[in-house]
């Protein structure tokens, strides 16, 4: 009987040694085998800033956040009286030039043609008379009758009418004829300049409506109606929901089987851990300090991080910017 006893105490204590060895390796396996390794990510979407290329006022706004909008939607109205008030100078520097290339392309007015022909006229006039009494003196003279003298001062009238004639006449083509090629050519190009400046303050005034360039969600807005705004400044940003990705910062220990071109799995906890199927696209290091140098000395180094983009495969519903995006690893695989 104590020998039946004996043996049943030495099974229960070999199999209480036998469950104690069980547990301690259980959990010297939980204990000692690494947890998977988390790669945490955040979507991202393409944003467009909105901006003036001129200053002024927020005047309205057409949209809210959030609001929905197309490519050429009106967004913003600025108000901008000092452009507009450009745009008064600017035309009547062109109404100036237009006025004095209109001059120079129609001449001389009728009655400056009419006074230069009545002038040329008179010279004609002149001229004839000085010619008939030079003709008299020179016969008298050759006859022995008049003197030299009277023959000279008769010569040198009847030279100078001739001249006269010539410059009464050239007065009188030139106020037909207006003004010269050139002087026309510089009144065209300063009616070419202000025109020029015109369409330069019209495109200003035009960049007083701001529109969406494409097809998004207004994400933020900035100044309230009534604030100054400068040039360039942001005014509101819109996002482009069907231009996402996912942005993933990975140490390079945790590189491997990650390439460009890569799929990988991964999940969306605040969409109830949904699955999603990703490419890689991008990868570079996100830098370091520009006076970087190893620490370990112990045959350990420093180990540097990777920003690695991926696109979602297909579109992923509810996914917005800003979410999480979980990839596992374990050892070298993707989980």
């Amino acid at each position: 009987m104590n020998k039946k006893f004996s043996m049943s105490n030495m099974m229960l204590a070999f199999i209480a040694v036998l469950v104690v060895v069980a547990l301690v390796a259980l959990a010297g396996f939980f204990l000692l085998t690494p947890p998977d390794d988390v790669i945490m990510g955040q979507a991202e979407a393409t944003q467009v800033r909105i901006s003036g290329k001129v200053p002024g006022r927020i005047d309205a706004y057409r949209v809210g956040e959030g609001d929905q909008v197309r490519a050429g939607d009106t967004l913003v109205f600025l108000n901008t009286p000092e452009v507009e008030a450009k745009l008064l100078q600017a035309e009547a520097a062109r109404a100036a030039a237009l006025a004095q290339s209109n001059k120079a392309v129609k001449g001389a007015r009728v009655q400056e043609i009419t006074g230069a022909y009545e002038l040329w006229q008179k010279a004609i006039a002149g001229l004839d008379i000085a010619k008939k009494s030079y003709e008299r003196v020179q016969n008298l003279y050759d006859k022995g009758v008049m003197s030299a003298q009277k023959r000279d001062e008769a010569a040198a009238n009847y030279h100078a009418m001739v001249a006269t004639e010539k410059a009464a006449r050239s007065q009188y083509e030139m106020a037909k004829e207006g003004a010269r090629q050139e002087d026309k050519a510089a009144a065209e190009a300063l009616v070419r300049q202000a025109e020029g400046a015109i369409a330069e303050v019209e495109s200003y005034i035009g960049e007083s409506t701001l529109l969406s360039p494409i097809d998004g969600e207004v994400a933020e807005r900035f100044p309230q109606v009534g604030e100054l705004v400068g040039t360039g400044a942001p005014i509101m940003n819109i996002v482009d929901l069907n231009d996402l990705w996912v942005t993933f910062s990975v140490r390079e220990e945790l590189l491997k089987n990650i390439q460009i071109g890569s799929e990988m799995n991964a999940f969306i906890p605040a969409l109830d851990d949904k699955p999603v199927r990703v490419k890689v696209y991008y990868m570079k290091d996100m830098g370091s300090y520009a006076a970087w140098k190893a620490t370990k000395t112990t045959g350990q180094y420093d180990s540097k991080t990777f920003e690695v983009r991926a696109r979602p495969l297909e579109k992923v519903e509810g996914l917005r910017p800003g979410m999480s995006v979980i990839m596992k690893k374990k050892g070298t695989e993707i989980l």
